[in-house]
């Protein structure tokens, strides 16, 4: 594996979610690439785009921070960390404006400059429970 294969997961995060840049999904997620979350299969970058501008429209100021990576054979494992404002309706709720963390790991089969397959889990539940507490806490405050 190469030093730039080896890097491909914090570009990923970097250029995708800190900087929002749409485009860099085609750039780095190849065209017949699979995506596993949980029981939810994407493939390839346009399927993917559907996630991004929904996860964009639900969180702003999203900012990854890459807590951990391991490489070995043709695989790049990334633990990470996220801070985002729960600021869309796109999670099936009102906007709280309420500060978020989300935590999950993903493991990229890398093969040149892109990735070919992935699997990902991240807290889903941990970021519902935050934004249905700041729902609720809200609504205890206006009564």
């Amino acid at each position: 594996m190469t030093e730039d294969e080896r890097k491909l997961g914090q570009r990923w995060f970097d250029e995708v979610w800190n900087k929002g840049r749409r485009e860099a999904i085609g750039e780095m997620f190849s065209s017949q690439g699979v995506l596993h979350d949980g029981a939810n299969i994407t493939t390839g970058p346009d399927a993917f785009y559907e996630f991004f501008d929904r996860i964009q429209a639900s969180l702003s100021g999203m900012h990854i921070v890459i807590d951990d990576t391991i490489a070995e054979g043709d695989k790049v494992v990334v633990r990470w960390t996220s801070t985002a404002t729960h600021s869309g309706n796109g999670l099936g709720m009102p906007p709280t404006n309420k500060t978020v963390r989300i935590t999950g790991i993903s493991i990229l089969r890398v093969k040149g400059s892109q990735f070919v397959e992935a699997w990902q889990n991240w807290d889903m539940l941990g970021l519902m429970e935050q934004v249905q507490e700041a729902a609720t806490a809200a609504t205890y405050v206006a009564q």
